[in-house]
């Protein structure tokens, strides 16, 4: 009887620290869960972040490909230089346009007439910091 009594006396200690256990696991699996939705929340954030920068990228890229456009387009030789300012939805661009005669030659020498290379730049600030990206093409005028 004796025994039995030793092993049962024990029993409520066990269930103690089973419970004490139990806390801590929860504890835990509390702290490892709001870890998760931290790490979420960020990823979040950084897929709008990439999403923001990526129709501003493409909102970019539409306006020089829309003054390209226009400079092909319009009949004389391009302008030597223009500025414009385009309001974009995410803020304002600078567009600068410049044209040079291209000064291209045939393999025996010959000058080719009515050729400008344009190059287009679009400057912006993003966060502090400058951004821009260039396009250059040939336009050429018979004349």
């Amino acid at each position: 009887m004796e025994k039995w009594s030793d092993t049962h006396s024990h029993t409520p200690k066990l269930q103690h620290s089973k419970g004490a256990f139990a806390l801590y696991e929860v504890l835990m699996g509390l702290a490892i869960f709001a870890l998760g939705v931290l790490a979420l929340g960020r990823a979040a954030q950084n897929c709008l972040n990439a999403s923001t920068l990526n129709a501003e990228e493409n909102r970019v890229r539409q306006i020089l490909s829309n003054r390209m456009a226009e400079v092909q387009a319009t009949p004389g030789f391009p302008d030597p230089a223009k500025e414009f300012n385009v309001d974009t939805g995410y803020g304002v661009v600078k567009l600068v346009q410049k044209s040079v005669p291209a000064e291209l030659e045939e393999n025996n020498g010959t000058r080719l007439a009515g050729v400008n290379r344009v190059t287009l730049t679009v400057k912006w600030t993003r966060g502090g910091a400058e951004q821009s990206q260039q396009v250059e093409f040939y336009v050429y005028r018979p004349g």
